[in-house]
């Protein structure tokens, strides 16, 4: 998977953001310790997953751009995925629950794609893409949202950046949904620096990764009630899930009122927009679930918060 990710490098130069690392000497002073934050909530599209998409999009052969691709999402792949699209002239489909974040489908539509709605209480998302497929003639390519080895790649290239911009991180922290951000990041950090630590954190409320982290069995939660949107995902992937058990050091949970702390801390401290799903690594250390190395890493993973949630969190 390294050499992926470092094919993964080459492919998004020039078009992925190479995004900031920031500080907060007021975080710094409070925790004694020296926090670096990769904010990838200032990337195309706002999130990390354009590299995924990117780098999965740009490969394909010209029989498959012409097919056209579809992705299921909550939000965050699925606009990364119409971006592409738009960028490298592939026609686009995005599956989306209908109570994704309004900010999320509408900016999915604006780059261009076609936008299938489905009722997560009553559909499986999988099972609605492949019906759609079908429907059209079954040529299109698939690209999951992060159980494709090319999309883990992609994400993979998150931490290369931060590593080289920060060599002296001795942990690094990020959120966790179906692992393509974490499993990426895991096989780069160990493969350039083996001694840093890579801790996943996902809310309590749907902590099937750390089930399956410490049972090695994968766990399922379909749908769990967190207001971190982007890791509701159902479960650990078939190609994740090995990859964080063989490269991850730990995983960890955060409460919900963690996490809106978070959000509020970042907004006012660091006078940054993160969605909940993006500050699940400074809500471990605010919360004191995870004590940080004297230099550690915190990956904002995305910046995409509709209104509700925003009224929601600071009300």
């Amino acid at each position: 998977m390294y050499e992926k990710i470092q094919k993964a490098v080459k492919q998004i130069e020039g078009v992925a953001h190479r995004t900031p690392v920031v500080t907060c000497s007021t975080l710094n002073e409070k925790l004694g310790a020296e926090i670096f934050f990769k904010c990838e909530n200032l990337q195309r599209v706002g999130a990390f997953k354009f590299r995924g998409a990117y780098n999965s999009m740009s490969q394909l052969d010209d029989a498959q751009k012409k097919a056209g691709v579809i992705a299921y999402s909550s939000g965050n792949h699925g606009q990364a995925i119409a971006c592409s699209g738009k960028l490298l002239n592939i026609s686009t489909v995005v599956v989306m629950p209908n109570n994704a974040p309004a900010i999320k489908k509408q900016a999915t539509k604006s780059y261009g794609a076609k936008v299938v709605e489905y009722d997560p209480q009553t559909e499986d998302r999988e099972v609605v893409a492949k019906a759609y497929m079908e429907s059209r003639g079954g040529q299109m390519t698939l690209i999951p949202p992060y159980n494709y080895e090319n999309v883990i790649a992609g994400q993979g290239t998150v931490t290369v950046e931060f590593l080289e911009d920060c060599p002296e991180l001795e942990m690094i922290l990020m959120p966790c949904g179906g692992g393509g951000l974490l499993s990426g990041s895991a096989v780069a950090a160990k493969n350039i620096k083996p001694s840093c630590q890579i801790i996943g954190v996902e809310p309590e409320l749907g902590n099937d990764a750390t089930l399956s982290y410490r049972t090695g069995e994968l766990h399922t939660i379909h749908n769990p009630p967190t207001i971190a949107d982007g890791t509701r995902t159902p479960s650990l992937g078939s190609l994740t899930f090995p990859l964080i058990r063989e490269y991850v050091d730990d995983m960890q949970t955060v409460s919900e009122e963690a996490i809106k702390e978070a959000v509020k801390y970042v907004f006012y401290r660091m006078k940054l927009v993160v969605e909940p799903s993006g500050v699940l690594g400074l809500a471990a250390i605010l919360d004191g679930v995870v004590k940080p190395a004297a230099k550690t890493g915190i990956i904002f993973s995305g910046g995409n918060m509709d209104g509700a949630t925003l009224s929601e969190i600071f009300s």
